[in-house]
């Protein structure tokens, strides 16, 4: 009854331990997954081809919680794709990760007492080759243990010869066509990390500042500027007000006495200044603040540095050699001294950037820097998301990459870094400036020197989908496997990299972007929605509940939380949650192999079939389309959470119990059931693979006896449905529920058997009559039989002899309650129904939902009074 046609297996081995253990069973799979080739990529095959680059991670880094999200998302899209028949390629690799990497290895030589500058750049380098291939990319391990299906053989670094020869290639036709070029600007610079970084790598906090007013100028020619930095005081070299402000008219032009130095500063007028911030009046920093810089640029004013690389004041007098801070404190001393201090707030919260790497806070600086000019290269990636090339999912988050994309400054490409790209120029000794080619050979001779500076790491991870295809050469990977299908990522990381894949892919590849869709998905809390953090005390390995509980049962729980773009909280207990899952559907194939369930042979007609197995073949069906339909629209949470309550509440709680009867009766019916069953569970570990792969691959090969559930077929929806049936089944599930829930509401124990008389005849269930006896654990009546308790349902009737076990005095206290909470939802309905005005402005489909209640309290009403009629007095 589904579209599951394959090649006949041998017979399979039906044994299966007791309990799952995925200790056991994960590490050797994966390494046989590993050696058979399954996961590699062919450029010559003529299937259709299916790409997903992953996200590289930093070489320093090991597995976290969001690399598991993101690598389960990952692999259930690239399992599916390949089970479809598609020539599947998840490209693995990593990030050089220049400042984390860099630093790493200078922690190293400092407990031995250097620094890099003792080894000098060529050993420093080559230092930083011997850390990585010693203790790096530790995370490549711990992505085998997840499960992910990489194409190993094509793992790539951003640092290795072919991708250098990518950022070369690129950087020389950037320049050649003027889209880089070097300047000095206003960057962002980390003293610790002593070098630049770019806007998007600072991490803004609200800190506890100080808020300091100072006049400058005397008397009349006077104004009072404010700022959370004193200490670049120093290099003012103007004040700025509003040209329409009355209250400084007078001054524009002027020039006034700047404290504390034996300069004057003009007054000017510019449109950046906001009249109703503060005093209206802004200090203007061009050589510390990009937008005093901006300024600086529109009044020809001078630039004047106050600090180095260290933040440490530069400036001749009394401040020269203090720290940034240090220096703050002394200025305002020394302004408070001589009056000028009109006011002080403190603390002052205020956003400050910092490092994203080492936390230290940032220091806007004038530096001669390279850039890339972004204009025409950001205007061609937002085209191709307006133009429909390249979809974002989910489309809400369109008008943040709009935003980003839209306003997007030239970015600041060179790092003072020794571990990276170095920049591919070469200054001679007459000023001559020469960019060098991969092909070309630098210019020698004495005089001649490169560049010092590295590139940012961004720039080698935005061509990522293209050149670990092999570009710049036309390779026949590159040509099957670019542009990629799609790209799973964060939405955290859109302007940090995705702008820039869509930059420089477009840009490299004549104008046909990197991937068909952008997927994001949301951050990893805690099960509170809290971020996940170390100082928090909130943080998690991931490896220790895999340890625990197993990979599959990690997978699952990230996967059943992943709606698109929405982060995602996990707690311990839903991981445990998920390893029950794993548990259940390990016994329960273990059940169905026991009782001979099987793959062989083709379906039986559904002539020959019972209702019940009809009606599981018909559910089947309906959710192979529902995962489709999921996949198709990357929510994750929604095709886990459908695979999860059809596999745990209808195959397993319903069909498999449902079966037992017709099992233990034997013939035919139990030999077509029990292919039924197979069918059933053969699909079933086909649809749950691709998210828990290691529980479904025992599963199945012992199943079917077929060599890899990684390379089986994946199911398709083959149209069968049986309206019938599921409707005769879903009046037999209500009859038992509603017995149970009698029974329970009794304080009877689930395994005590009652006497029950069952009147069945004439209605769908009376074919269903054992499975109702067994699962209720209703034994016949008996020569002494006394209905206390009858429960008319779906049109039958079940009546139960519960002496000696029944309070009846409960029992009627029960359906009173009941009752009267029935008799309140119908006058409820009834008011609003009879409610003219309501009824003119209520939508019809509300309207319908309140008839639907009032026909439902109408019948429980029904129910419960024929259920009181019948109990015997008190």
């Amino acid at each position: 009854m589904t579209e599951n046609a394959q090649q006949q297996p041998p017979a399979p081995d039906t044994e299966l331990p007791t309990q799952y253990a995925p200790a056991d069973v994960e590490g050797p799979l994966y390494e046989r997954w590993v050696e058979r080739g399954y996961f590699e990529a062919d450029a010559k095959s003529d299937k259709p081809p299916y790409t997903i680059v992953i996200p590289p991670p930093n070489v320093t880094g090991s597995l976290h919680l969001g690399h598991a999200f993101e690598h389960t998302l990952i692999d259930a899209l690239t399992r599916r794709k390949r089970m479809q028949g598609y020539e599947t390629l998840w490209q693995p690799g990593m990030d050089h990760a220049g400042i984390a990497t860099q630093n790493v290895v200078e922690r190293e030589l400092g407990k031995e007492g250097k620094s890099r500058h003792d080894l000098g750049r060529e050993a420093f380098v080559e230092r930083v080759w011997q850390w990585k291939a010693e203790s790096g990319g530790q995370i490549s391990g711990q992505m085998r243990r997840l499960g992910d299906g990489v194409a190993w053989s094509r793992e790539r670094f951003t640092m290795d010869e072919g991708l250098s020869q990518a950022v070369q290639t690129i950087f020389k036709k950037l320049y050649d066509d003027e889209l880089i070029y070097r300047a000095e600007r206003i960057i962002n610079w980390c003293p610790r990390c002593l070098t630049a970084i770019s806007d998007i790598e600072v991490e803004y906090q609200d800190d506890d500042g100080e808020l300091v007013s100072m006049r400058y100028g005397d008397g009349d020619e006077s104004i009072v500027v404010a700022t959370t930095r004193a200490e670049t005081m120093l290099g003012d070299t103007a004040v700025a007000v509003h040209p329409d402000d009355e209250r400084y008219r007078h001054l524009v032009g002027k020039r006034i006495r700047l404290p504390l130095t034996d300069r004057s500063i003009p007054v000017v007028a510019d449109t950046h200044v906001d009249p109703e911030f503060g005093t209206g009046a802004v200090k203007v920093t061009p050589a510390h603040d990009p937008n005093d810089f901006e300024i600086g640029q529109r009044h020809d004013l001078p630039s004047i540095t106050v600090m180095d690389e260290h933040a440490v004041i530069t400036v001749h007098g009394p401040f020269q050699g203090m720290d940034r801070l240090e220096a703050r404190s002394a200025i305002v001393a020394a302004l408070r001294a001589e009056g000028r201090i009109v006011a002080e707030k403190r603390p002052y919260v205020h956003s400050v950037g910092h490092c994203s790497r080492c936390k230290t806070t940032i220091e806007p600086r004038l530096s001669m820097q390279w850039w890339v000019k972004v204009g025409p290269l950001a205007k061609a990636a937002g085209d191709a998301v307006r133009d429909g090339k390249v979809k974002i999912h989910p489309q809400e988050m369109e008008k943040r990459y709009f935003d980003w994309v839209d306003n997007l400054h030239d970015w600041c490409i060179s790092r003072q870094l020794w571990w990276g790209h170095r920049i591919p120029v070469w200054y001679g000794p007459n000023g001559e400036v020469v960019c060098v080619g991969p092909d070309e050979e630098p210019p020698t001779g004495e005089g001649w020197r490169q560049d010092t500076d590295v590139l940012d790491t961004w720039f080698s991870s935005g061509l990522w989908p293209f050149s670990t295809l092999g570009w710049p050469e036309r390779t026949e990977s590159l040509a099957k496997f670019y542009p990629n299908s799609v790209l799973v990522t964060g939405y955290d990381i859109l302007f940090f990299w995705v702008a820039r894949m869509m930059m420089f892919g477009l840009y490299a590849m004549d104008g046909t972007p990197p991937f068909h869709t952008i997927a994001l998905h949301g951050m990893v809390r805690d099960q509170f929605g809290k971020k996940m953090s170390k100082s928090f005390g909130n943080a998690v390995n991931p490896l220790d509940w895999m340890d625990k509980y197993g990979s599959d049962a990690l997978r699952f729980t990230l996967a059943r939380g992943a709606n698109p773009g929405v982060d995602v909280p996990i707690g311990e207990d839903w991981v445990q949650g998920s390893r029950n899952f794993a548990n259940k559907i390990w016994n329960a194939t273990r059940f169905a192999l026991m009782n001979g369930a099987t793959v062989e042979g083709p379906l039986p007609d559904p002539s020959a079939m019972s209702a019940t197995d009809r009606w599981i073949l018909s559910r089947l069906n309906s959710v192979v389309a529902e995962v489709d339909a999921y996949y198709e629209d990357y929510q994750f949470a929604k095709l886990s959470d459908a695979l999860f309550h059809f596999a745990w509440d209808e195959v397993f709680d319903w069909y498999v119990e449902l079966s037992k009867t017709v099992f233990q009766a034997g013939g035919e019916p139990a030999e077509v059931s029990k292919r039924v069953l197979g069918e059933v569970l053969d699909v079933t570990l086909k649809l749950l693979h691709p998210v828990v792969p290691f529980v479904t691959e025992t599963l199945w090969t012992t199943l079917t006896g077929g060599e890899s559930v990684v390379i089986a077929d994946w199911p398709a929806d083959s149209g069968f449905r049986d309206q019938a049936a599921e409707q005769e089944i879903s009046t037999l599930q209500s009859v038992i529920t509603e017995v149970r829930r009698f029974r329970a509401d009794q304080g009877l124990q689930p395994g005590q058997r009652v006497p029950a008389r069952l009147a069945l005849d004439g209605t769908a269930l009376a074919p269903h009559e054992a499975a109702i006896r067994q699962l209720l654990r209703l034994q016949p009546e008996g020569d002494s039989f006394t209905a206390t308790a009858t429960l008319p349902v779906a049109g039958a009737e079940v009546a139960l002899d519960l002496s000696g076990t029944i309070d009846v005095a409960a029992e009627r206290k029960r359906l009173a309650k009941d009752l009267a909470a029935a008799e309140k939802e119908k006058a409820q309905a009834t008011a609003k129904l009879g409610n003219e005005a309501f009824l003119a402005k209520a939508p019809e489909n509300v309207v319908d939902k309140i008839r639907t209640r009032l026909a439902k309290a109408e019948e429980d009403i029904a129910r419960i009074t024929a259920q009181l009629e019948k109990l015997p007095q008190a």
